[in-house]
């Protein structure tokens, strides 16, 4: 546990494919605490597929080097490290997200969180569902469908607001670029890219079962819900290969 009135340590870095994993027991503890610090952090959720993606993506890479912190989100990265002798559990974003907000709602005046992206209604719902399940949270959603003129509105409105949490579902590496490019809107808050985070909170999509997840197999889930994943999904034989040939 870190001490609020005190700056979070730098975490340990371990090296996946050039790109930085940082390595702590409680992600969720470390993100409160620089949240109570105003220290603004940008999350980045890395898994296989993102990785491979950077190698041809320098500016993804840029952003993900850069990032406050990397966790590995992916069984892929957990496989990748375990093989250089490191173990490290897997820290799935949306659990990382639901960590933070059950923690938040214990908050004495719980701080601003934002919903951002999604179709039409479905941030709306998310909020909606997790403002029922912890009814201190304070949410404001906005989907991700917007105009130019929409887009600087929202724009305006989150700098005028100043949420300290800001959860971002446009998927990757759309969601990075835009945290990117935005970030300086509310620069001490936190700001995490949770992918499909909202549909499964909005109940429009179902987490793999936990026989799935506990044995590496959401992405496999996921392809079954999604098939047009399946070129995407072509990053996970080449990661395979990749983690088993890489020196570093």
């Amino acid at each position: 546990m870190f001490q609020l009135d005190q700056k979070p340590p730098s975490p340990d870095i371990f090296t996946v494919l050039n790109l930085p994993v940082h390595l702590l027991e409680d992600y969720g503890s470390w993100l409160i605490s620089r949240m109570h610090n105003k220290l603004g952090t940008h999350v980045v959720t890395l898994n296989a597929e993102m990785a491979i993606l950077a190698e041809t993506n320098q500016t993804l890479a840029k952003i993900i080097k850069t990032a406050e912190l990397v966790i590995p989100d992916g069984a892929g990265i957990v496989f990748y490290m375990l093989l250089r002798g490191k173990r490290q559990k897997r820290s799935p974003g949306i659990e990382l997200a639901e960590s933070l907000l059950h923690q938040l709602g214990k908050v004495p005046q719980s701080p601003l969180i934002c919903f951002y992206g999604g179709t039409p209604q479905t941030a709306a719902k998310a909020a909606e569902t997790w403002q029922k399940r912890i009814p201190q949270l304070s949410i404001m959603s906005q989907h991700g469908y917007l105009s130019a003129e929409e887009q600087k509105q929202w724009q305006e409105t989150l700098k005028q607001k100043q949420p300290r949490v800001i959860f971002v579902g446009l998927g990757v590496p759309r969601q990075e670029f835009w945290i990117e490019q935005n970030r300086f809107l509310c620069p001490n808050s936190i700001w995490i890219g949770v992918g499909g985070s909202f549909d499964i909170w909005s109940g429009n999509k179902s987490r793999a079962p936990s026989w799935l997840r506990n044995n590496n197999l959401e992405w496999s889930y996921r392809l079954y819900q999604e098939p047009w994943r399946w070129k995407r999904m072509l990053a996970l034989p080449k990661f395979f290969w990749r983690s088993l040939l890489t020196s570093n």
